[in-house]
């Protein structure tokens, strides 16, 4: 092993996520653009491909990888150094070549994150609120970002300042993700409302579903006219692997902003579960020229010279 692996305490997809301006925020805007892209999709890749052949890949299968998207190879070194240095990828040497592999941290995150991305609560809601009440000393500012992050992604919305809600029973999570930071005190109980009138208010007062609801409108534009070509089997090799990862980084994002509401608490004409099942159906169509072309990537010899020609 080349080194000692940083864990991640605590680490989640939002973490992942937010880690990158925090790093990068002394570098120019337009190198931390860059920068934030490439690594975007070394984790996309590590994510959608890389975890189902073994979760490692060789330095030149990445370099031969990120220039599908125009990444050059000296981009992509620094980009899996970071990733090393932060605990998300270990690093070996098989003769001359390095290996960087899945940490254990980031094999949970990637796990969390497919999950959040797939899938979707089924079943009658029983009319519960779950209701997180947090206090953290002000001076540590960067904590309580941490938990606001923490709380969206598992779903909750924030009611007023410290008080946040979800309709799924998300409180273990909340409870095991902040279970060793002693700034953090967390209550966390159950509550029914007056009726659905309420329980409605309280979903319009807690998340932004109208600009959520306009936004998926909009991907569902941009996608739901792609799929006959996708059922035509049109787009293959390098252009079928660039069209899904462009079609993952569009909708990875709804997670963050969609608690995944019971229906009975969105509002009328509500576009997200139809444009969850686009997504799926694109991904879907999508995946057989995909991964086709990442074999014949990683299975290929001298791969970065034949990329670049």
């Amino acid at each position: 092993m080349l080194g000692t692996v940083t864990r991640v305490k605590h680490a989640s997809v939002a973490d992942g996520m937010s880690q990158i301006d925090e790093d990068l925020a002394h570098w120019s805007d337009g190198f931390r653009r860059w920068f934030v892209k490439a690594r975007s999709l070394v984790f996309d890749l590590f994510g959608d491909y890389l975890r189902y052949r073994g979760g490692e890949v060789r330095l030149r299968h990445l370099v031969a990888l990120m220039a599908c998207f125009d990444v050059p190879e000296a981009t992509v070194r620094m980009v899996a150094a970071r990733l090393r240095k932060e605990g998300w990828l270990s690093s070996r040497k098989e003769g001359r070549e390095t290996v960087y592999e899945l940490t254990e941290t980031a094999w949970r995150l990637l796990d969390e994150g497919r999950d959040r991305i797939f899938d979707r609560a089924r079943g009658p809601w029983d009319g519960q609120w779950h209701m997180v009440l947090y206090s953290v000393p002000e001076s540590e500012r960067s904590v309580r970002e941490q938990l606001r992050k923490k709380l969206a992604w598992f779903g909750f919305g924030p009611l007023s300042a410290s008080v946040w809600v979800s309709p799924h029973d998300r409180a273990q999570l909340v409870r095991e993700a902040f279970a060793g930071e002693s700034s953090v005190r967390l209550d966390i109980f159950r509550s029914r409302s007056a009726g659905l009138e309420e329980d409605r208010d309280i979903a319009a007062r807690a998340w932004e579903l109208a600009k959520l609801d306009r936004d998926y409108a909009e991907l569902l534009s941009q996608y739901r006219p792609r799929l006959s070509r996708y059922r035509a089997g049109n787009l293959a090799g390098r252009h079928a692997l660039a069209e899904r990862m462009q079609l993952i980084h569009d909708y990875r994002r709804f997670p963050f902003r969609d608690p995944d509401l019971p229906p009975e608490l969105l509002p009328e004409g509500w576009h997200g579960r139809h444009a969850h099942e686009v997504f799926l159906e694109a991904h879907g169509l999508l995946r057989g020229a995909a991964e086709a072309y990442v074999d014949e990537l990683l299975d290929a010899d001298g791969v970065v010279a034949e990329q670049a020609s």
